[in-house]
């Protein structure tokens, strides 16, 4: 082991100690909860601090922030009660009519928001192939984009998207780029360093890592009118990140390097596992040399491809829905990004229209024994396949 200069704190250190946090009156190293609904004003009737009504935000959301802005190497971050009042706030953002540019498949929900934007004539949309840089420049329009929208990996599939080139085709374009890289916490994945405007995370995920708190981040490498128009949606629509979730927010955070190491770890045991299974026709994982955009993968997220993973089962759709029924150890639930194992039906979460191979199973894989997730799934495929008659 190499020493280092004692002033050079690790990232992984500070945030494991929530940045330092001690407080100055009782010596606590946990942040509080501040509860309050309002502020009042010192002797000259200036508010104490930059907050000084709920919805402008409170300390204990304020060192969450300051955290998740560390973790980015962001200049602000901006805490909200959803990643989707996050994402809606984006879209409020734009001016009438704006073009944005977004792919095809991605989260359903953010599809769901700016297709809702779209039939509204609030802005207009082009689609492109996520993780296909040739299809994104055809449908980028130099001068009239405002926002190319990537998200990287992509839900459900796990396409990647090389973020530093897309940069490229948004700034020549003089558009801004956002990057949803939520299954990739910044442990893995800094997109403002690879050339993002603006990094979202839904923190309810792998930030927050333990299914109890809804959170989204807007992160920005510098605080400029995008934040403060950000801020100010936020503030209008009372959005702001509430004091409770922002403190269990500020514990998951302080896990996250280690959560994240063991996600991926098991992710890619599932993953190798499974490539060549009998009854699985694809395994989507970028961790994978067999993924076609692994190489991408590897530099974006220095070599820890996450814990998300998907597989489509030979068989029909009813026998995909009859696996994840049959599994004993992994949660039917939707959601990603927690200390347990998810698996879902994703066709039947994302609804009919939305485009996804109907026969696809997702899994956020968790920190449990990687054998005890291997056999449940075994068994679970064996019993479906056995009832058919062909195992």
């Amino acid at each position: 082991m190499t020493l280092k200069n004692e002033k050079e704190l690790s990232l992984s250190t500070k945030i494991a100690q929530a940045l330092h946090y001690n407080d100055p009156e009782t010596g606590s190293v946990v942040p509080p909860v501040e509860h309050t609904a309002t502020y009042s004003r010192d002797e000259n009737y200036e508010p104490h601090k930059a907050y000084w009504y709920r919805r402008d935000g409170n300390k204990t959301t304020q060192i969450a922030e300051e955290i998740i802005a560390e973790l980015e190497n962001a200049d602000m971050s901006l805490l909200f009660s959803s990643g989707m009042s996050a994402c809606t706030a984006v879209l409020e953002m734009l001016p009438p009519n704006a073009h944005v540019v977004v792919p095809k498949v991605m989260y359903h929900g953010v599809l769901a928001q700016i297709q809702n934007f779209s039939k509204k004539n609030r802005i207009r949309v082009d689609f492109y192939n996520a993780g296909d840089l040739t299809s994104m420049k055809e449908v980028i329009k130099t001068g009239v984009t405002q926002l190319v929208w990537v998200e990287t990996p992509n839900n459900p599939n796990w396409e990647i998207t090389d973020i530093g080139q897309a940069s490229k085709l948004a700034h020549e374009a003089k558009a801004k780029l956002i990057v949803d890289a939520t299954a990739t916490p910044p442990t893995m994945t800094k997109s403002l360093d690879l050339g993002a405007d603006i990094s979202f995370h839904s923190a309810t995920k792998y930030l927050n890592g333990h299914s109890d708190v809804s959170a989204g981040v807007l992160s920005f490498k510098k605080s400029n009118t995008d934040w403060e128009n950000l801020a100010g949606i936020r503030k209008l629509q009372g959005t702001v990140l509430n004091s409770q979730d922002a403190f269990l927010l500020i514990r998951g955070l302080r896990t996250l390097f280690l959560r994240v190491e063991k996600n991926s770890q098991n992710a890619m045991l599932l993953a190798k596992h499974f490539e060549s299974h009998n009854y699985i026709e694809t395994v989507l994982y970028p961790g994978l040399e067999s993924h076609p955009n692994h190489q991408i993968a590897k530099h974006q997220t220095n070599g820890q491809y996450g814990g998300m993973l998907s597989i489509i089962v030979k068989g029909s759709e009813a026998d995909a829905i009859d696996i994840v029924r049959s599994c004993k150890v992994f949660y039917p639930a939707t959601s990603l990004g927690g200390v347990e194992s998810l698996i879902e039906h994703r066709k039947t979460v994302s609804g009919e229209d939305f485009p996804v191979n109907e026969k696809l199973i997702r899994i956020s894989v968790g920190i449990e024994d990687p054998l005890d997730l291997i056999n449940d799934l075994e068994q679970a495929i064996e019993k479906v396949f056995k009832k058919k008659g062909q195992y």
